[in-house]
């Protein structure tokens, strides 16, 4: 962590790498990738960077790396053209292709669990909105510039003249793993850890509610109920589990189906609600 910060740090970002010379990748100073989003997600995510230095470079991420007109969030800028030290195999794809200062999807994702990390609830249901197929081909226009399946994730989206928004590698099963995860986990805040469920939502203010249902090792269909009526992006006043108040971080759904089951309850009755209320 000491090293992180003594060589790491680029004053409003963390460098990606450094090229065997020891000239960094991703600074201020150079003239290609001078910021990378790994970086800075992965400064909040990984919990080793200094908090206050994390927040500021999720900052200099959403400032410089992500176009919400575009429907772009790009890995990198600038792309790779040949002005600096040769980055290896990224520097094969034109300027704003693939990893190459387009969008890679897996990046994007961890861009948007980063900002759910901090409670950053609008950004990070924006950077949903904006990663998810269904928006990117609206209409004709939007259409033809996509070019791929509006129904499925894309490993990557262009994000430079006369490319930009064009679909890259699609039923990329990493890129859509990743957005469910963080869409499940991250946003709608449910995870489960063994038989503990933990709700802990990081939504747009704007939001005021959602329902979730899920199945627990085909066993269990519980439905989450969230309600946020005083337009938060975070935090639980109150939860419930099947009526009986429970701790939202601590909710112990299959111990609670034995117990059921314990106190006679049919083989059928495999349902339960989980109820929250934001605030």
């Amino acid at each position: 962590r000491e090293a992180i910060e003594t060589h790491g740090w680029d004053g409003e970002w963390y460098r990606r790498a450094f090229f065997d010379s020891g000239e960094p990748l991703g600074a201020r100073e150079s003239a290609e990738a001078r910021i990378d989003s790994i970086a800075q997600s992965w400064s909040v995510i990984s919990e080793a960077a200094d908090p206050v230095r994390a927040r500021r470079a999720l900052d200099s991420a959403w400032s410089e790396l992500v176009r919400l007109d575009d429907r772009v969030v790009q890995l990198l800028k600038p792309p790779f053209v040949g002005n600096g030290p040769d980055p290896g195999y990224i520097a094969s794809y034109p300027p704003g292709v693939r990893e190459n200062g387009g969008q890679y999807t897996h990046a994007a994702a961890w861009l948007i669990r980063a900002l759910a990390r901090i409670g950053e609830g609008d950004r990070a249901g924006a950077l949903l909105r904006t990663v998810l197929p269904t928006g990117h081909a609206e209409g004709e226009e939007g259409t033809a510039r996509y070019r791929v399946e509006p129904y499925v994730i894309a490993a990557d989206v262009y994000g430079e003249p006369p490319h930009t928004g064009r679909g890259g590698w699609t039923w990329y099963t990493g890129s859509a793993g990743w957005i469910w995860r963080v869409t499940l986990e991250d946003v709608l805040g449910i995870r489960r850890e063994g038989s503990v469920l933990r709700i802990d939502p990081c939504i747009p203010a704007s939001w005021d509610g959602y329902e979730v249902e899920i199945l627990i090792d085909d066993t269990t269909r519980v439905t989450v109920q969230v309600r946020n009526p005083d337009g938060v992006c975070r935090g639980v006043r109150t939860c419930t589990l099947n009526g009986s108040e429970v701790d939202a971080a601590n909710i112990h759904v299959l111990e609670a189906r034995e117990l059921e089951r314990a106190e006679g309850a049919s083989a059928e009755q495999k349902s339960m609600t989980i109820e929250v209320i934001m605030g």
